[in-house]
């Protein structure tokens, strides 16, 4: 998802580029749809397990039915950017801090900041939101038991907020609750992790053009279907254009396998921009960098927001 409204929305008049700017980068614009099993479910935690490999069509990004696109890691400047409620949810931060801060103290059996559906996984990073910023925290399984190998107060979710994966709609600022893999990762620079990873270029796009049959994924310009364009209803994100925020990211699995049009795309975990993000969860640079060679796909990682 771009920053906000295509996370990353830098085409508008002078005073509106400074506003998406910030918060383009995490979730371009979503349009409204049905909702489609993407979630992990303690019944069947491990049947929302996304392939340990990209799909031919590369990564997923978030749109917003929104004219504006939201960017991926800034969250709009101000609320002008998005709804009157943006302002209103934007929350306090968990947090005053910008850098990351003491992991919480291990345990064999840690009580979890959030409802998370373990499923196979041996590591867990989860999301504690408060508004529009959250703490975000990397947990890792041995056998002594559970405990927190990093953290930071310094994380951003939507500028909304959060709410139920399930009913969870694009162009909505808000991040999706819930439980979900993650399985690949991609970056302006190289991934540094065992992830699989891919390298973007000038000519890889995460399409969020709900009339696209690669809705929700990333793919290349040869081939497309989509318009080569961030603007308009059926825009998509230009990755290569947020250097920052996807200098490296991880791919969140939410309305994937399969991807329903208007739930949102390009939900992503990423570097923080200049502010929330419109849908996707953002951390320090060097946060994301710990995160990235750390996670291991054999771990069967997930991701918890809550």
């Amino acid at each position: 998802m771009l920053p906000v409204s295509r996370c990353r929305t830098g085409i508008f008049s002078a005073g509106a580029v400074l506003l998406l700017a910030a918060t383009a980068a995490c979730g371009h614009q979503d349009k409204p749809g049905s909702s489609g099993a993407d979630q992990v479910r303690a019944e069947d935690a491990g049947a929302a397990s996304a392939p340990a490999s990209m799909s031919a069509s590369p990564a997923a990004s978030k749109k917003s039915k929104k004219p504006k696109k939201e960017s991926p890691s800034g969250s709009p400047s101000a609320s002008a950017s998005k709804s009157a409620s943006a302002t209103s949810s934007a929350g306090t931060p968990a947090k005053s801090a910008a850098t990351e801060s003491k992991a919480p103290a291990p345990g064999s059996a840690p009580d979890f900041p959030v409802p998370v559906e373990v499923g196979n996984a041996t590591q867990v990073i989860t999301v504690k939101s408060s508004g529009s910023y959250a703490t975000v925290t990397a947990w890792a399984k041995g056998s002594a038991g559970w405990k927190a190998v990093l953290s930071t107060s310094a994380g951003r979710v939507g500028s909304n907020g959060v709410v139920p994966g399930s009913t969870r709609r694009q162009s909505t600022y808000t991040t999706p609750a819930g439980t979900y893999t993650l399985t690949e990762g991609f970056g302006v620079e190289a991934g540094g992790t065992n992830m699989p990873y891919t390298r973007v270029d000038s000519s890889q796009w995460w399409v969020e053009d709900p009339e696209s049959k690669f809705y929700n994924s990333m793919h290349t310009a040869a081939g497309a279907d989509f318009p080569l364009t961030e603007s308009g209803d059926r825009g998509s994100e230009h990755l290569i254009n947020y250097p920052t925020q996807y200098a490296k990211a991880l791919v969140i699995n939410f309305n994937r396998w399969p991807a329903v049009p208007g739930r949102g795309a390009g939900i992503f975990l990423h570097v923080n921009g200049s502010g929330a993000t419109a849908g996707c969860v953002s951390v320090p640079r060097a946060t994301m960098d710990r995160i990235m060679s750390w996670v291991q796909p054999g771990a069967h990682p997930r991701i918890a927001i809550g």
